[in-house]
C-alpha cells in the first residue's frame, strides 16, 4: 500500500507546485518588495556616449538613439511602425521582474529583440518599450538598462 501512495503523493506535490507557480504568474511586477528602493542600473554598452546627464532622477542612464548599434535603430523604427517583427516573442510582455525599470502595472512594458550579428539565437540585446513611448536598451539581457534619448 505504501508503494502505491508514494507516486500519488509525488504527483500531488507536483500539482501543488505547478498550481502555485501559475498563481504567482498573476502577481504584478510593481508589488512592493520589502527593502527595495529605486534601482540604479549601470550603463549599457554605448551609454558612455550618452547625451544629457549621466543618470536621470530615477538613476537610469541615457543613451542617444544615434549611439545605439544599427540593429537597435532598425528595431526602434519597427516598433514605431508597429512591425512586422522578425521574432515571435517580439511585443511580448516584459515583466520587469528585475525591478530595474520604474514600477508600472503588468503589461506596461513590451520587449523586442535586437539581433546580434553572429548569434544563432535571439542573443542578449533587447529594447523594452513602455506604453508612454519611453524606450530602454539592454545589451546584457536585463542586467542593466539605458533610457534611449530620441
Amino acid at each position: 500500500m505504501l508503494r502505491t501512495r508514494r507516486p500519488l503523493l509525488a504527483l500531488l506535490l507536483l500539482g501543488v507546485l505547478l498550481a502555485g507557480g501559475y498563481l504567482l504568474s498573476f502577481v504584478d511586477a510593481d508589488d512592493p518588495v520589502p527593502g527595495a528602493g529605486p534601482a540604479a542600473t549601470s550603463a549599457a554598452p554605448g551609454a558612455d556616449r550618452s547625451s544629457g546627464p549621466a543618470a536621470a532622477a530615477d538613476g537610469i542612464r541615457t543613451v542617444a538613439a544615434a549611439a545605439l548599434p544599427a540593429e537597435a535603430r532598425r528595431v526602434l523604427r519597427l516598433i514605431d511602425a508597429g512591425g512586422p517583427f522578425p521574432y515571435e516573442q517580439d511585443g511580448g510582455v516584459f515583466g520587469n521582474v528585475e525591478r530595474l525599470l520604474p514600477a508600472q502595472p503588468r503589461g506596461w512594458y513590451r520587449e523586442y529583440t535586437v539581433p546580434t550579428p553572429g548569434e544563432r539565437d535571439r542573443g542578449a540585446r533587447r529594447i523594452v518599450a513602455g506604453r508612454d513611448g519611453i524606450r530602454y536598451y539592454t545589451a546584457d539581457h536585463y542586467d542593466s538598462f539605458a533610457r534611449i534619448d530620441r
